[in-house]
């Protein structure tokens, strides 16, 4: 796998909630960190991660690039600004975060500028983020499906996504699972809590594992110390075939997010 298969996302959380739990998470061996620009939390992670004491070559920091800052010289200089809030002098992972409304920025053009921060050092690798088959098609034809390390989308027991997938893998593409639990939807599912009973685990454990298995990334967030340990023990659970198939038959096209304005034509 190019990126960490378990890593830490820090989506809605800003100030010092933040900063605590990417602190709790270096503490207890997160060590891939996953952020944007519209978060607003990249100063907070930035102070998080320079008071871990944690080296950083040892970590994985992913940052998303927003839909205001894809035009000309924007999006490097978005880039750097970034950088400068998170500490660093480069980024692991720099996604898209959303393709550009209505088109406005073409794919060619976002991308172009993408591979060029890539080639300049600002970032050592980078993808896509909520994009369809099309969108996948369009980047591919603009830098090479090579150069494209991951599409970030919504997926978990309810919304599969596997036209996407299936598109992705054939390309070479790695998918990273966002909102794998559904925010907390699919944690009182009762096929999930059946299968965390039998195998005396959480339903969160079970639900990322289930995501891992099937060779997705997952960044699940918490502001819990007892949370963010227990779903890092997801990386060391093995489903069955039968359990997998289980969670398989819950998908229902069940979309959590979907900005109007911003959000594609869904495949």
């Amino acid at each position: 796998m190019s990126i960490p298969a378990f890593g830490l996302g820090t989506f809605r959380l800003q100030g010092q909630v933040v900063i605590d739990s990417v602190s709790t998470g270096l503490e207890l061996g997160y060590r891939a960190i996953d952020t944007a620009q519209i978060y607003e939390n990249e100063a907070d992670v930035g102070e998080a991660i320079a008071a871990s004491g944690v080296a950083r070559e040892k970590l994985f920091i992913t940052s998303k690039i927003w839909v205001a800052n894809f035009a000309g010289d924007r999006l490097i200089e978005s880039l750097k600004e970034s950088l400068q809030k998170l500490r660093t002098d480069y980024l692991d992972l720099t996604l898209i975060h959303w393709p550009s409304p209505e088109d406005q920025v073409p794919v060619a053009e976002f991308m172009g500028a993408l591979l060029e921060a890539k080639r300049l050092g600002l970032t050592r690798q980078i993808g896509v983020s909520n994009f369809t088959v099309d969108l996948m098609k369009q980047a591919i034809a603009a830098i090479g499906a090579e150069h494209i390390a991951t599409n970030q989308i919504e997926l978990h027991p309810y919304l599969q996504n596997r036209k996407v997938v299936e598109f992705a893998h054939s390309q070479g593409i790695q998918i990273t699972s966002y909102m794998t639990l559904a925010y907390g939807e699919v944690l009182k599912d009762p096929v999930i809590a059946r299968i965390a009973d039998r195998l005396q685990a959480t339903a969160a454990q079970v639900t990322l594992a289930w995501a891992m298995q099937l060779g997705h990334a997952v960044i699940p967030s918490s502001t819990q110390r007892a949370n963010l340990a227990s779903n890092l023990k997801a990386s060391a659970m093995k489903l069955s075939d039968a359990d997998m198939a289980l969670i398989a038959g819950l998908d229902r096209g069940h979309r959590l997010t979907s900005p109007k304005g911003i959000a594609p034509i869904w495949d």
